[in-house]
């Protein structure tokens, strides 16, 4: 059973989103029922934590891009595991990481179309609503739709939110005063169960935080509105707090990934450096869409990272994916040792809510929550018309199976329209005849597992087209940058492959896993090619680790690009602010801040294009500017989707073929033929 929760103590807020908190209120006297007398010595006591993250607006099973039903995904599911592992133990508290407003076409419809009205619930909110959740953290996401929203949504959640290291600007040098946008943590006295089923008092502390490049991604929505500080800096700030608040055990929700790596300030990733900080009993983390415990960090044991318990540097952690595809349970034996409760041990678990059979089918662990499915029905269906509805045509199939190694129609159709919108917008200023270049990643070439690809037929194009090419609801904005810079930028995306050595037996695996492809920037207006016998000159933090030369032959309209010579690029406000670290790419490089987004501008250049062409419509084909130097004597293999649209379509290119296996997650692999010309 769950365990109810007392009134709480030390709660400023608790029903306000954003609030004037300052550290004076936590001071605030509110009267407590008594709770039981001072436990025995060694009294113990279970309790389970669970987690979710990385939701991104997923409530249902659902993939809107498709317009069909999707088992591995959706809180929905996830419901069913929240409930199977309550009714497992005596004691639980529900958390969710954030990452939960923006994501889906669910969340565009609601932030960009049906426009959240006060006294209208966020589907979001209804979902989480049945569930009980205890608190909540807030994602850099949550930020994408501007504050005035953020506000709006979360003002029905019927759980407190709290973020320690975003505040208000008050326009002073004065870091003391300062105001924190959100309740920085939250400290719950609740009664649990013991061994012997007595009820035992325990104060139990929760403190989150948000990468601090938020301020980089979403600077059009917060630059003069709010600040964000360090992590480890607000956690070793207000940690100390929390204990002399009475705080038994302290929960950290940080979102914020997990790397290894020295610490930093002000790092986006600083879920190993909050394991060091004194009385943090468990760190419940996300933002990397990553699963922790889990295969991709089994080889930390020499960093303090235990694999098998769910530990780093000995405190209990978990990190369940995305999506919804897993809820995270911690499981913590406390004990009353000394006068106050300590935990004694710990066990982090991941719980699935879908597997894949020998045939790679997905097989449904779960039933869908009825509740959760009645409370979203009208907003589903009023974004599956939404999404469906047609408003241009395309002559050719556009697909992102084969984004990574090879010029793509899903990236060529955003480049486009980007240099076509940034041509109009200078036109007539001093900014007007430099040459302009485009800025396009594949932001969906299997970051969601295998089915994780763009696919759009030929014919009509409708908005779930559009959204299934540009995921993110980011702005367009216009860099001026030196041709030293923008051979740079291509020499950080290079970093998506591997070094390849030539003539070598065996297999060698062309794609980094450890590089995002959203990272991986394809520029047109330029030509150029890419040695990958070279090494990587940046790794994928964005920290020089060579000074090998990738990119070759970069050349603007058939001549060598100098160094001196002057571009405009034509990016979004992620990578132009700093996102993805990608040198000399800073926020004081823009020149043209457009307050147009970049799915917008791709929808509008879509009907621009195709009202032009009439019945002809749209031709997405590449223009193919971009390709590998040949090499010779290597077998090299990539992955990409299963489906035998994938595999027809390979059959257009001599360079790319299937070799009929698949990897352990379920990745079709094919062979990379660079001594076949490029086609």
């Amino acid at each position: 059973m769950k365990t109810k929760l007392l009134p709480i103590a030390l709660l400023c807020g608790a029903t306000s989103i954003i609030t004037g908190c300052s550290d004076s209120d936590n001071d605030v006297d509110i009267n407590v029922p008594k709770g039981p007398d001072i436990p025995k010595e060694g009294t113990a006591v279970s309790l389970r934590l669970l987690e979710t993250t990385d939701l991104h607006a997923n409530v249902l099973n659902y993939n809107y891009f498709s317009d069909k039903q999707d088992d591995k995904v959706g809180l929905v599911k996830t419901a069913a595991l929240i409930h199977q592992a309550r009714s497992q133990v005596k004691n639980s508290m529900l958390v969710d990481n954030g990452d939960l407003i923006q994501g889906s076409p669910l969340g565009d419809y609601m932030a960009k179309i049906k426009n959240l009205k006060e006294g209208e619930v966020h589907p979001v909110y209804k979902a989480m609503n049945t569930l009980e959740y205890d608190v909540a953290n807030i994602g850099n996401h949550e930020f994408n739709f501007g504050l005035a929203f953020l506000e709006e949504a979360i003002d029905d959640a019927n759980f407190p939110y709290i973020s320690a290291n975003v505040f208000k600007v008050d326009g002073d040098e004065d870091e003391t005063n300062d105001v924190p946008l959100f309740k920085p943590y939250l400290i719950q006295e609740k009664q649990f169960f013991d061994e012997n089923d007595k009820l035992q008092v325990i104060k139990v502390g929760f403190i989150g935080f948000v990468p601090p490049q938020i301020m980089q991604w979403d600077k059009a929505n917060l630059e003069g509105k709010v600040i964000a500080k360090d992590i480890v800096k607000m956690a070793k700030h207000y940690v100390p707090k929390m204990k002399s608040e009475g705080a038994d055990i302290v929960v950290a929700i940080p979102h914020s990934g997990l790397d290894v790596s020295a610490d930093k300030p002000m790092a986006e990733n600083a879920s190993y450096a909050l394991s060091k900080v004194d009385d943090i009993d468990a760190i419940m983390f996300g933002h990397a869409h990553a699963n922790f415990p889990g295969s991709g960090y089994a080889d930390l044991a020499a960093h303090g990272v235990d694999n098998d318990k769910g530990t780093i540097n000995g405190v209990a952690a978990v990190m369940p994916g995305f999506w919804g595809n897993h809820l995270g349970v911690i499981d913590l034996d406390i004990q009353f040792k000394s006068g106050k409760w300590v935990v004694v041990d710990s066990k982090s678990t991941l719980k699935a809510i879908y597997e894949t059979d020998e045939n790679r089918n997905t097989v449904s662990l779960v039933e869908s929550d009825a509740a959760i499915e009645a409370a979203v029905h009208r907003e589903h269906a009023e974004t599956r018309a939404w999404v469906n509805e047609p408003f241009a045509k395309i002559t050719n199939t556009v697909n992102s199976y084969f984004a990574l190694v090879n010029d793509d129609p899903s990236i060529q159709i955003v480049t486009d329209a980007q240099a076509w919108y940034t041509a109009k917008i200078v036109q007539g200023t001093e900014l007007d005849g430099l040459p302009i270049l485009s800025a396009g990643a594949p932001f969906r070439a299997g970051r969601g597992g295998p089915d994780d690809f763009t696919a759009i037929p030929a014919g009509d194009i409708a908005y779930r087209n559009v959204a299934d090419m540009y995921i993110y609801p980011n702005v367009l904005k216009v860099l001026k940058l030196k041709g030293s810079e923008v051979r740079e930028w291509l020499e950080m995306s290079a970093g998506q492959f591997n070094q390849i050595t030539p003539n070598t037996e065996g297999v060698q695996a062309l794609i980094n896993p450890d590089f995002p492809s959203y990272n991986y920037d394809v520029l047109d207006g330029v030509t150029y090619q890419i040695d990958i016998t070279e090494p990587a000159r940046y790794a994928a933090n964005g920290e020089k680790v060579s000074n090998g030369n990738r990119i070759k032959a970069l050349k603007y309209q058939g001549e060598l690009v100098k160094d001196d010579q002057v571009f405009l690029v034509a990016t979004n406000n992620y990578r132009a602010s700093g996102g993805g670290n990608f040198p000399n790419i800073k926020g004081d490089k823009i020149v043209v801040d457009s307050p147009n987004e970049n799915r917008q501008v791709v929808a509008d250049y879509i009907t621009f294009v195709s009202d032009q062409n009439g019945a002809a419509g749209l031709d997405p084909s590449a223009d193919m500017n971009w390709s590998f130097v040949p090499v010779v004597g290597a077998n090299i293999e990539f992955f990409s989707s299963t489906s035998a649209d994938a595999e027809t379509y390979s059959q257009q290119f001599n360079h790319i073929l299937p070799t009929g296996k698949t990897n352990d997650k379920g990745f079709a692999l094919y062979q990379l033929d660079l001594t076949q010309p490029l086609n």
